[in-house]
């Protein structure tokens, strides 16, 4: 059931304290090669928001991913408090495995705070229940669903421009996504802004290949994240429909910049996203 994937991503995504400014985390018990980025992602800010005072929300991280995770074996998360302010709180997270360092992040905490404020509009798409899942997608076009992709999934995801294995090569470096946790989340609001932070990594780099063909399922594709940033604006909740609109503006060297807008269903702006990976088409 998606509830029950849902619990598990919740499960996967508290960890366990071992000392102070200590904590281990592990892998939900599926057959990756490596630890899903955005995974590490919101583990690591797990980690930094249990060294924060709960009248400070998270408003910017910054990480890169260093080496590909083991999946096998638990992840050591080392939080160092960097600054404690009037007003911001900065936390830097690295995470540990078989001795060396797979990924780190700097998070900034704020009290909330009244000011100006302004936000670019939404785009105009179709609402998400008009779309089909994923499941219907591959069996539309034919693809032989494995084991590994017809799995209960905590995250629903809507592609608006969708493109078909085999399809055309020639796509716009942009694409609107919607997506929620496929269930029901507890109220935590930090809890909704790690499962942002989980989904945000889901989707982001496949922008980057869409004029050149390449989609996640291609085998003669690989994608990896290197560096991932995100800032927060306004409150959300990620369990109701949010619009992820991306584009890619550039792409060379083996690696694709991609960024992303994150709206809620009305139409309020509650992140934006930015991520370079490699996009390497295998030989």
């Amino acid at each position: 059931m998606p509830q029950d994937a849902v619990d598990a991503l919740v499960k996967v995504l508290d960890l366990e304290p071992i000392e102070v400014n200590i904590f281990r985390g592990v892998s939900p018990d599926e057959d990756r090669q490596r630890i899903f980025g955005g995974q590490v992602a919101g583990q690591a800010l797990v980690a930094a928001a249990r060294t924060v005072d709960d009248d400070r929300g998270v408003h910017s991280l910054h990480a890169y991913f260093l080496r590909a995770g083991d999946p096998r074996v638990p992840v050591l998360y080392e939080v160092e408090r960097l600054r404690d302010g009037g007003s911001f709180t900065t936390r830097r997270v690295v995470a540990i495995q078989h001795g060396k360092v797979i990924f780190n992040m700097s998070a900034s905490f704020q009290l909330p705070e009244d000011g100006w404020d302004h936000a670019a509009e939404m785009p105009v798409v179709p609402p998400p229940e008009d779309l089909p899942t994923m499941r219907e997608r591959f069996e539309a076009a034919g693809v032989k669903m494995t084991p590994w992709m017809d799995r209960p999934r905590p995250i629903d995801i809507r592609h608006v421009e969708w493109l078909t294995p085999g399809g055309p090569r020639n796509a716009e470096p942009r694409q609107n996504v919607w997506f929620r946790a496929d269930g029901t989340l507890p109220d935590d609001p930090i809890l909704h802004t790690i499962v942002l932070t989980y989904a945000s990594d889901m989707t982001l780099l496949d922008t980057s290949t869409r004029p050149h063909g390449g989609t996640w399922f291609d085998p003669t594709v690989f994608m990896a994240s290197l560096d991932h940033a995100m800032w927060f604006h306004r409150p959300f909740r990620a369990d109701d429909w949010l619009l992820y609109a991306q584009d890619s503006p550039n792409a060379t060297g083996g690696r694709g910049l991609s960024r992303g807008l994150v709206f809620t269903r009305s139409g309020t702006l509650v992140a934006t996203v930015m991520q370079e990976g490699l996009i390497r088409r295998g030989r």
